[in-house]
This record gives C-alpha cells, structure tokens and sequence, in this order.
C-alpha cells in the first residue's frame, strides 16, 4: 500500500520520472556492471543490454508499477509481478540482490534527476521500489518453494539433438545427479546457461515443447545475432551437460473443458506444441483450435509433432499461414477475420510482439475479455502484462 505521504509525490513526479526513465536505466546499468562485472556471467544477458531491451523492460517495469499504485494505492499490478517473479525464479535471484539494484538504481535516479530531486521525492520513490521489491520477494519464495526441491538450477545431460525445421534443433535432456525433477506445467520454459567461448555464462530462457516427468525437451531456434542459441547449435553435443532452471512461466495451460485457441507464429509455436502434447496424452475432448504462422512451410519447427497431437484429438483442427504460399494453407500473415472463436474460448498467443499485439487487438475486438487471452515473450518483456 502507497503511503498517503508519498502518493501526491508520486503522482506529481511521475510524468517527469516516466519521461526520464529510459536514461535512469541505462545510468543505473552502467553503474552496476561497472561495480559488479561478475553480473554478466550466468545472469544478465549481454545481448539484451547490448540491443537495450533490457534496459526498456526495466523502465516499463517500474513506470507501470508506480503508475498502478497512483491509480489503486492499495493493490499491486499482479499479472505483470507473477511474469517478472517466474523470470526471477528461473535466474535464481535472490532477496539480498535487491539491495544491489536498490543502491545503484538510486544513485542512477539523484543523477538523472540532479535538477528536481528533493529528499522527500527520493523517499517517495523509495517506497514505491521497496513495495515492488518486497512483492516480488514474497512470490519469488513462494514459487521457490513450491518446486519440489532446494535446487532452483541443476545439471541436466543432452541425450538428444535433432534438426527442427530449417534453422532449429530440439534438445533433449536427462538429470545429471539426483534433484528431483520439478513438475512441469504445459507452456512453461526453462532457464539454459551456456559457457561462451570467452567463458562467460550466458543465459536464455526456452519453452518446452515436449518431455516427461524425467526429461526436459526444447527447441532453441538459431538467432545469428544473440549469444546462447549459437553456441547450442554449435557447441553442444550428446553427452554435455547444461544447467537448466526449474520450469517457471505463468502463461500455463488452465483446468476445464472450455475451448482452446492456440495461436502461434515462428518459433512460438514451442508453448503452443507443449499444451497441444499436453491434450493429446490426456486424450482430451476439449475443442482446440490450432493457428500457426510461419515464413514458409519448411521453416515449421515443430510441424511433425503438432500435426500428429491435432490428429489424436477429436475436437482439434489446424490452420497454418505461409508468407510463401503452399498448398492447404493461408497466404500472408496471420488473421482471426475469418476464424470462428467459439463461445467462452480461451486464446494463447506466442511469437513475435507485432505478431501478439495485432492477434489481441482483434481478439479483443471479436469480443473475447481480456482476461481469457494469455501471452508469452520471449526475452525481456517489452510489451508488458496487462497491455
């Protein structure tokens, strides 16, 4: 809860700070990489702050938080604190690195704001980070302990890699010691950390697409201007080992009979595969609508095993969009214009943000609430929860 004191404050700042945050991040980043280099390995990525999408998800992050409080002072914004809680678990952050951002953050913000700031001001905005801080906190230890083991990263062995489509392989691995397997939920990813060439960790979050109670199965498309999915392709082999978080990601597959819209473009197709597996072992009647988009017909990941689960399922039907034109499928991109959504359908969207936000927008605009339309990104989330 926003203390009365603060609350004017932070109404009265906010338009300056939300202006301003974009250069407070980057402040705060550099700041804290220049004390604390041994962040980059096996946490930060360097490709994100390279590209500076990380510093935009911690702008938005916060300005959407305080923003929140302004407008409902005695509530949080749950939806965005669960997504940012699960990427926190899947990176074993723990409560004392709080105080690290907090210390650094804050010396970033007297900085960029030297014209404006006053004690009062910088308590203010001290509250609202605390309260962020403290929320995320206590779900991070809930989730922690509800994993079913101590041991948020584990080493796991690659004992399968296959080509998936044109310009993706699909990994397979098994446990390398005796943790106990967290369950995995359908649509969930895991955390992979891999050593660099300059030994450096870096770390990249992937969907499962597959697996068992015992196995971990993802997809990691190549991405020739990131870090991780390069050395996968390239470096890892049957028999290594990686260490892979717990599974973790709100965007999971919900109990009920009610239908299903599973919409997904390019590599998203991987929570997309991981829900439809999900149905078809559990022989489910619910209705389920499959869309996929995709450049070309070869370039479909994951095409041979959601074909296969839509032909299990009795109420599952599949539709796919190519960009270059093959037989049975859409030409050009992805539209819900001529997609009956049944009644009281659930919609799940994963893929590119352009791609999210326009099959949203006309979700919404076919009437489906938008509690019933669940997403999922793909590194730092720019295109935050509850847009």
């Amino acid at each position: 809860m926003l203390s009365t004191q603060s609350l004017p404050l932070i109404e009265a700042t906010l338009p300056l700070v939300g202006e301003r945050m974009p250069e407070i991040a980057k402040n705060f980043y550099s700041r804290m990489f220049a004390a604390h280099p041994e962040l980059f390995d096996g946490l930060f990525s360097r490709s994100n702050q390279k590209n500076g999408s990380q510093q935009q998800a911690l702008a938005g992050s916060i300005a959407v938080f305080a923003t929140h409080l302004v407008k409902n002072p005695d509530t949080t914004p749950e939806a965005m604190l669960s997504r940012i809680a699960h990427k926190h678990v899947s990176l074993d952050i723990q409560p004392e690195q709080y105080d690290v951002v907090y210390k650094y953050l804050f010396e970033a913000i007297a900085d960029e704001l030297s014209d404006v700031i006053t004690a009062e001001i910088a308590g203010a905005w001290t509250e609202v980070y605390w309260l962020m801080a403290h929320a995320l906190i206590k779900l991070e230890k809930g989730l922690y302990a509800g994993a079913g083991n101590n041991t948020p990263l584990a080493p796991w062995i690659v004992i399968g890699k296959d080509p998936a489509g044109t310009d993706a392989l699909t990994f397979t691995l098994e446990p390398a010691d005796d943790t106990t397997p967290a369950l995995a939920l359908p649509g969930q990813y895991v955390s992979v950390t891999v050593a660099m060439q300059d030994g450096i960790r870096q770390v990249r979050q992937y969907s499962l697409s597959a697996g068992t109670a015992t196995t971990r199965v993802f997809t990691a498309k190549l991405d020739a201007e990131g870090e991780v999915s390069p050395a996968l392709h390239r470096d890892a082999q049957l028999g290594d080992t990686l260490l892979l978080s717990n599974p973790c990601g709100d965007v999971t597959l919900a109990e009920g009979d009610t239908p299903l819209i599973l919409a997904s473009a390019g590599i998203g197709c991987t929570p997309s595969a991981s829900i439809l597996r999900s149905l078809a072992l559990g022989k489910s009647q619910r209705e389920v609508k499959v869309l996929h988009a995709e450049n070309n017909l070869g370039g479909w990941a994951l095409r041979e095993q959601m074909n296969e689960d839509v032909a299990l399922l009795e109420a599952a039907e599949l539709e796919l969009w190519l960009e270059i034109p093959s037989e049975g499928a859409h030409e050009g991109f992805m539209s819900l214009d001529d997609v009956t959504i049944p009644e009281n359908a659930s919609i799940y969207l994963c893929g590119p943000l352009p791609f999210m936000r326009s099959l949203r927008s006309q979700a919404l605009a076919s009437g489906v609430p938008a509690h019933r339309i669940h997403y999922e990104i793909f590194g730092p989330d720019l295109w935050l929860a509850g847009a």
